[in-house]
């Protein structure tokens, strides 16, 4: 008997595996998969190399007309859909010029005043307090804390070390005196948990392709652990290796939103309102708009730029009328 051919690999498999290659975070492997199969449902489970240009700009217009989402979400769309075309079907998309495309609204960031930021912080505690602490004293993003490595904090210059921020590029940012000690103290701790997680037979942490390729036994070494590890092992989803991964964004999110009902300041707080909050302060005490572009890992200095647009929004600029009466 011949030997049966090989079936190829499912459409989504394809789509896992072409992210994977280009070493996408895990985040956006789900996301990818998740747009794909919501366009292919959409059209009533048609294969996609049978349809092109018109079918996805019906299934991004009903997104944005019928769904009302926001033009990030739908951005989202239409790159998990080009995606596929470009990397897996290995077919070249044209224009897209009849899409509805989602209103992007034009807003202020939202800051908190030094008085909020200290009601809010002052209502937290245990890690949650660092890693609030850090995303305002050091201007980080949340996901970037989160993936902070023991080698990454420089005491001794004050300063950490914020690898592949967004648009895959490092930078320096400062580190708060404010928070060393008690960041030295938590670090202690977390290499006491991993010396335990080594003799337990794990130790593992989540490390880049690269990285894990060139030095395979770097994942059990110290200066490579997370600065805040998870509470419990898991099992990687991509390899199902037992490891433990860094604190959950929820359980931040979550700290925030219960010490913000603690308070009574009447604006909407994420984690990100500490990092605007930060280059808004930044400005107010005077420093160059080009250092803070810098902490901040802005490509253009534009994007730094909203932060005056706040502050000329308050009373740094203009003087009311009736306040000279």
């Amino acid at each position: 008997m011949e030997a049966q051919e090989k079936k190829p690999p499912k459409l989504l498999d394809q789509v896992r595996e072409s992210v994977r290659l280009r070493h996408y975070s895990y985040k956006t492997e789900k996301s990818y998969i998740q747009w794909v199969k919501r366009y292919i449902l959409f059209h009533n489970k048609r294969h996609p190399k049978d349809m092109g240009e018109k079918e996805i700009v019906q299934f991004l217009t009903h997104l944005a007309v019928e769904e009302n989402v926001s033009a990030s979400t739908q951005n989202q769309a239409l790159s998990a859909i080009v995606f596929l075309y470009r990397h897996v079907l290995k077919i070249e998309l044209g224009e897209f010029g009849d899409i509805v495309w989602a209103k992007r609204p034009k807003r202020l960031p939202v800051v908190l005043t030094k008085d909020e930021v200290k009601e809010i912080i002052d209502n937290i505690s245990g890690v949650s307090w660092l890693v609030i602490s850090l995303l305002y004293g050091s201007g980080l993003r949340l996901n970037e804390c989160l993936n902070l490595r023991i080698k990454d904090i420089d005491f001794h210059y004050n300063q950490i070390l914020v690898r592949s921020g967004k648009g895959g590029k490092d930078r320096y940012t400062i580190l708060p005196n404010n928070v060393k000690k008690q960041l030295q103290e938590h670090i202690q701790k977390v290499q006491k948990l991993h010396e335990k997680d080594l003799k337990d037979g794990y130790g593992n942490v989540h490390l880049p392709n690269a990285i894990q390729r060139k030095y395979p036994n770097a994942a059990k070494e110290w200066d490579w652990q997370y600065v805040f590890p998870a509470k419990s092992i898991s099992i990687n989803p991509r390899t199902g290796e037992m490891m433990r991964y860094h604190f959950g964004e929820w359980l931040i999110q979550r700290s925030i939103r219960y010490a913000k009902l603690s308070t009574k300041i009447p604006k909407r707080i994420s984690a990100h309102t500490f990092r605007h909050s930060f280059a808004t302060h930044l400005l107010e005490a005077g420093y160059d708009i080009r250092t803070i572009q810098e902490l901040l890992g802005h490509k253009s200095v534009k994007t730094t730029m909203i932060y005056t647009h706040v502050l000329r929004s308050g009373n740094h600029y203009v003087k009311s009328p009736i306040d000279t009466l």
